[in-house]
């Protein structure tokens, strides 16, 4: 799909893309630049309560950091 930036830096985004994601007029969006690619990212609301659930049945970081942990003590004592 290609769009055209106007004289003023706007862009449209196409109304098949805005009913797909749910874009409303006024929604927030961030622009990231991936080196060299941008995309056009919708801002959350509240990231925290929006993320939160994400990474169910995913292991625990901090346990996973701290068995790490124990094993370098263990391989350091011997």
């Amino acid at each position: 799909m290609v769009i055209k930036l106007s004289h003023k830096g706007w862009i449209v985004i196409p109304a098949a893309l805005r009913k797909k994601y749910g874009l409303k007029a006024g929604a927030e969006l961030h622009v990231v630049d991936y080196g060299g690619v941008l995309a056009i990212v919708p801002a959350f609301k509240d990231p925290i309560k929006q993320g939160a659930g994400m990474l169910k049945g995913v292991d625990s970081l901090t346990s996973e950091i701290v068995a790490e942990h124990l094993q370098e003590i263990q391989r350091e004592s011997r």
